[in-house]
């Protein structure tokens, strides 16, 4: 008989497609003493990668730009029989160019929004002059990961 750990985990297309209904992410990254600097945010899923954007100058990308590892966690349901997640460990990438960053930014506004990504769509003049007015301090990052540990509890019965 298979041990309940076994029991529990996702498939990778499980895992693909729990990451593309949920919107939340909790990034962990490594502060200059090694402390670990937690925050959540919105994302989307970018070129198959868990992908955010934020400000340029903030403490999660000071940290990655001294040390690229991060965590992230996300997780879904409320009681114990229904609890979903994955922890994914892995390697920040950061992106700087400005058309890389919009389409990011423009995925995790549609997401946030709950409409389609197309509606937020860059190469849209109108679009993209918001898009821009909220990016220009911000970097994408996307999370190469090396490692995932997921679960799903309704997998028990």
């Amino acid at each position: 008989m298979a041990n309940r750990r076994t029991q529990i985990q996702m498939t990778p297309e499980e895992l693909d497609a729990f990451l593309a209904e949920q919107m939340k992410v909790q990034v962990a990254t490594i502060g200059k003493d090694g402390t670990p600097h937690l925050s959540t945010l919105f994302y989307a899923v970018h070129d198959g990668a868990v992908a955010f954007w934020t400000y340029g100058t903030s403490q999660k990308v000071v940290n990655l730009r001294r040390d690229p590892r991060m965590t992230c966690l996300v997780e879904d349901g409320q009681a114990y029989d229904q609890l979903r997640g994955a922890t994914l460990y892995g390697i920040a990438r950061i992106l700087d160019d400005l058309d890389e960053v919009l389409r990011v930014g423009g995925k995790v506004a549609a997401r946030m929004a709950g409409r389609p990504e197309e509606e937020f769509d860059p190469s849209d003049p109108q679009v993209r002059a918001g898009l821009e007015k909220a990016g220009r301090k911000r970097v994408a990052v996307l999370l190469d990961v090396t490692r995932a540990v997921t679960w799903d509890h309704r997998k028990l019965g």
